[in-house]
């Protein structure tokens, strides 16, 4: 009985028992330092085990840097609202509009259509809608979008392959069928052949221009009768697994394209204020190669893994996959034909969406003078949330349709007109949870910052500065990639960006060296269903068990590193000429600090 008291409020035991267990800790030291590493341990602590939310815990540093006398209330109150969040509102305006108005599914079945319904293909093509979307929108909301798509199109592949099949059983009973003799006649098939592999076959790896014969349901434990072979089965594992990685992998493109990208360029930007080397159109540059090289490979991985990787297959595919194929292009043409001729507001939206766009990468190119130039007078005012805001703003100006009503006389006329989106609307997309968290890292930064414990950190970690540099790269980029699997994706870059720039400091080598690739690797949460929210919507479907997304994960994970430490040192390193301790960095004296 006391044992199930304890599991009912452990969240509540821990949260007492950590506040009592470091305790000692600001007590016995009595430091600046000490006050505010336990104001970050117990945040960590928070946050790792989510005892309380994770946007609750993020309130902590306003609560306990004003107790401890490291910051006055009001700087840490202005930690919590940054340029970063100016950005998220103007973006998350796009993102309500492109669902609202339906523009994001028939971008991702436009995508599909021009790849093609070859299963390999298809995939490819899914994964590449995704990825293009996720760029723009929220990982989440790009899983959820179009797994029902992909869900529809695996059971329709399914149907059409037992009608398939239901046929040749026909043909087999003895059943004259003038068709099937000719497609026999043309595979080179003879029917002698056909009846011998009527027997069921084990394994789901069939070759193209055979038929199988395996007929008996496959009984997986959990879901019974759900699928009809086990290639059926691996099919809906591998789409399943390309939709959560995708949307993933497409978030690692543009800054505006995941939380921990945004966390990084605003903790980046404050922390080297001098420095105006991160923006939109350098992160794109940067990024986009190894994200498309990480989404092909994961691509060959994931289709090895579950299907085979099958070259003839891939380019000539007999008369069963012909009819599969017919099935699946027409399921997804129905689903673009639902969505009917592209309306006014989809194209003011997607209009409103380049402009977005080009304005980011044209506001400081590096290589040109951006247009943010002509405002040379004011030299770094103008920041990519300025763009964001610019066109978010018009979203809720620019008309989307008249609102109407029916007079005494029986006349229609117009009284209004509503937007392309509203407050309301905007509010129910809005994630002010992600905003107070990354707050809440900023003022846990700024915390550090104040009372020493940066510095503190860095004189620490210098003697790392004996290792080879890239042996410290890896190491971050592995510690961050196994820490994102338990912790969120914000939290854990959120706690570790303070962490990770005074070790570079400290070893003199330039931030961007470290802070990138651990950046980048922050999103690698492939491993588990709770590790991110695309992992659980994906597996919310029941095709996947734990073990098949930990041994796609691992593998998408380990492809992901070592794309990531190649791109650094073959084209991240001399774009930000990552070789020379920059000037805009500030060098840490070897000091003692209490």
């Amino acid at each position: 009985m006391k044992v199930s008291y304890v599991l009912v409020y452990r969240r509540l035991l821990l949260v007492v028992f950590t506040l009592l267990f470091l305790l000692p800790l600001p007590i016995i030291l009595g430091t600046k330092e000490a006050e505010c590493a336990y104001t970050l341990f117990v945040v960590a602590m928070f946050w790792l085990t989510e005892a309380l939310p994770l946007s609750v815990t993020a309130l902590l540093p306003g609560l306990m840097f004003p107790l401890f006398g490291i910051m006055p209330s009001k700087e840490v109150a202005s930690a919590y609202f940054k340029d970063f969040h100016l950005l998220l509102i103007g973006v998350i305006c796009l993102a309500t509009s492109i669902e609202k108005w339906n523009l994001h599914k028939r971008i991702a079945l436009r995508m599909v259509m021009t790849v093609g319904v070859n299963p390999a293909w298809l995939t490819l093509g899914f994964m590449s809608s995704t990825a293009f979307l996720s760029m723009w929108l929220s990982n989440t909301s790009t899983a959820a979008m179009v797994m029902p798509i992909v869900e529809a199109v695996a059971q329709q592949i399914i149907n059409a392959e037992a009608e398939v099949e239901a046929t040749q059983m026909t043909y087999f009973s003895g059943s004259t069928n003038l068709g099937l003799e000719t497609d026999e006649s043309v595979n080179g098939h003879e029917t002698n052949e056909r009846k011998e592999k009527t027997k069921p076959v084990a394994g789901y790896r069939n070759e193209a221009g055979k038929i199988s014969g395996k007929m008996e349901l496959e009984k997986n434990s959990g879901t019974g009768n759900k699928y009809r072979t086990k290639k059926d089965h691996m099919m809906c594992k591998l789409m399943c697994l390309c939709i959560a990685y995708s949307s993933t992998i497409g978030g690692l493109t543009t800054i505006t394209g995941t939380s921990t990208n945004l966390i990084f360029a605003e903790h980046f930007n404050m922390r080297y204020p001098d420095c105006h080397c991160i923006n939109f159109g350098s992160w794109f540059i940067m990024s986009f190669p190894a994200a498309i090289i990480i989404l092909l490979l994961s691509w060959i991985w994931l289709q090895w893994l579950f299907l085979g990787f099958n070259f003839k297959e891939m380019f000539q595919c007999d008369k069963t996959g012909t009819a599969k194929q017919k099935a699946c292009a027409e399921v997804i043409k129905q689903e673009y034909q639902k969505l009917g001729p592209i309306r006014y507001q989809e194209i003011v939206t997607l209009v409103l969406f380049i402009v977005m766009a080009v304005l980011w990468f044209s506001r400081d190119p590096g290589f040109v003078p951006g247009w943010s130039a002509l405002f040379s007078q004011y030299p770094g005012f103008a920041t990519d949330s300025t763009v964001a805001l610019l066109v978010g703003l018009l979203f809720f100006l620019i008309p989307a349709k008249r609102l109407t009503k029916t007079t005494p006389t029986g006349e229609t006329v117009a009284f209004d007109y509503s937007p392309l989106i509203t407050w309301k609307e905007f509010q129910s997309f809005m994630p002010w949870d992600i905003a107070i968290l990354v707050g809440g890292g900023f003022a846990l930064a700024d915390g550090c910052e104040e009372s020493g414990l940066s510095k503190w950190i860095g004189n620490k970690l210098s003697p790392l500065g004996s290792l080879p540099v890239w042996l410290i790269i890896l190491i971050s980029s592995l510690f961050v990639t196994s820490l994102t699997e338990v912790a969120s994706n914000p939290a854990t870059i959120t706690l570790l960006l303070p962490i990770l720039a005074p070790l570079a400091e400290a070893i003199h080598v330039n931030p961007l060296y470290i802070l990138l690739p651990s950046t980048l690797c922050t999103s690698f949460a492939f491993l588990l269903p709770v590790a991110n929210p695309p992992n659980a919507i994906v597996f919310s479907y029941g095709h996947l068990t734990v073990i098949d997304m930990v041994k796609a994960g691992l593998g998408v994970n380990v492809l992901g590193v070592a794309v990531v430490m190649l791109g650094l040192f073959v084209w991240m390193v001399p774009m930000f000429d990552l070789h020379t301790y920059p000037s805009w960095a500030p060098t840490i004296a070897n000091e003692t600090l209490p």
